[in-house]
């Protein structure tokens, strides 16, 4: 593949997996927090809040993060997709304060922009520092 193409491939799962991620867990806490009753120890309370649409959606969500992740991982180094994927909390705190309307506290956001600033400097690397074909099996 291309080098070009690679990196293109490579921001696009990168993209999908950040708004899934943010969004699906975004889902999730809006499902839990309008639920009848807490979550708690009993497995049957967990296995009947699966079945609030927003918990679903968060959990479908979720899984198919999980996949465009190792599509990633496939494309690009470790060392660059975890640095990276961790803006995807950046993206959740903002979702949560917006949707959810949670307070953050200054120490927080300060800890977000610390993220984001950390993700910045880790993109603006190689996303790919070895040749898929120099690796001995």
């Amino acid at each position: 593949m291309p080098p070009s193409t690679r990196a293109i491939r490579t921001y696009l799962l990168l993209l999908l997996f950040l708004a899934l991620r943010a969004f699906g867990n975004l889902c999730l806490a809006w499902g839990t927090k309008h639920l009848p009753e807490k979550l708690a120890a009993d497995p049957l309370v967990y296995l009947r809040s699966m079945m609030d649409p927003f918990v679903a959606l968060g959990i479908a969500m979720l899984i198919v993060a999980l996949l465009a992740r190792l599509a990633l991982l496939s494309v690009a180094d470790l060392s660059f997709v975890l640095p990276v994927t961790s803006a995807g909390y950046v993206i959740s705190t903002l979702l949560g304060r917006i949707f959810l309307h949670e307070p953050v506290s200054i120490s927080r956001w300060a800890g977000a922009i610390l993220i984001s600033l950390g993700a910045a400097l880790v993109v603006s690397t190689p996303e790919k520092t070895t040749d898929p074909g120099s690796v001995s099996e």
